[in-house]
């Protein structure tokens, strides 16, 4: 069942405690994405259950704590992009996972302090702590909806108290769209999340495949799915390229996160990830 779409709002630094949300019961029995993924980067709000099961598909893929870094560092260099020299100023990140350091709102307002950013998610722990994603500055504004990626219409109606439509919206669904397994359906999604985009608005996705280590990732997806929730699935990276029917990419296209506009290639190119992502606009 999708729980009802909830907001907590920032406005210059302050949360809005009238709509603040009653905290949420946790189930601290099953582990969850966002708190593994949290533990892969060396985060505290995390259980043993979810400690557990990382270390397990760590076991498998020794790789997976890089990979999650790399997606991290991606997000930073993609916000970076949009905020800088796609002059982007609102950002809508779908899939947020729990506040780490340098998260959308830090990073794309370090580069444009006026830029809004609406952080969605829907996993209980997340509403907890949302608290830290939604300090904002001045010139900007911080949202934050408890909704479900598969009811894209209740996050464009939550959002629109944030987001102004007519103007470019970058929206980032880093680590999300996996969870989506039919390809029909996460085709569906995103198409109804950049329907009302403006011209100008652009699209981030970064997603798991098995093309550096094979076997390795597809045995670790296979555990995850075992053992943990929501399930998810790789795909190729011209499924990939899929999700972005309509849109232009950017260069240098899909490839692996770690390639993805790197900051320093002075030594060579840094080593490829089962992560990869692209960055596309709408034209």
């Amino acid at each position: 069942m999708r729980a009802p779409c909830r907001r907590l709002r920032g406005r210059k630094g302050f949360v809005d405690e009238e709509r603040t949300p009653p905290a949420p019961a946790i189930d601290t029995t099953v582990s969850h994405s966002a708190r593994i993924w949290d533990y892969w980067l060396g985060g505290k709000e995390n259980y043993e259950v979810d400690r557990r099961l990382g270390d397990q598909i760590e076991a498998v893929l020794p790789d997976i704590v890089q990979q999650a870094r790399a997606d991290r560092q991606f997000l930073g260099r993609v916000v970076r992009y949009l905020a800088g020299e796609a002059g982007i100023r609102q950002f809508l990140d779908i899939g947020t996972g729990l506040p780490t350091v340098d998260n959308t709102h830090q990073v794309a307002q370090r580069v444009a302090p006026q830029s809004k950013i609406v952080y969605v998610d829907n996993d209980p722990l997340v509403l907890v702590h949302a608290r830290a994603l939604l300090t904002s500055t001045p010139e900007g504004a911080t949202d934050y909806l408890d909704a479900d990626m598969h009811d894209p219409d209740a996050i464009l109606r939550g959002a629109e108290a944030t987001l102004d439509f007519s103007e470019p919206v970058a929206i980032t669904m880093l680590g999300v769209v996996w969870h989506v397994i039919d390809d029909a359906e996460a085709r569906d999604i995103i198409g109804r999340l950049k329907a009302p985009l403006a011209p100008g608005s652009h699209l981030a996705i970064a997603h798991p495949t098995i093309e550096i280590t094979g076997e390795k990732m597809a045995e670790a997806i296979r555990q995850w799915n075992e053992f943990g929730k929501p399930p998810g699935t790789h795909r190729t990276p011209r499924q990939i390229e899929a999700l972005f029917a309509g849109l232009d990419l950017v260069e240098p296209g899909v490839v692996s996160c770690t390639r993805w506009r790197p900051d320093d290639t002075r030594f060579g190119e840094p080593p490829e990830t089962d992560q990869f992502g692209g960055v596309a606009r709408k034209p």
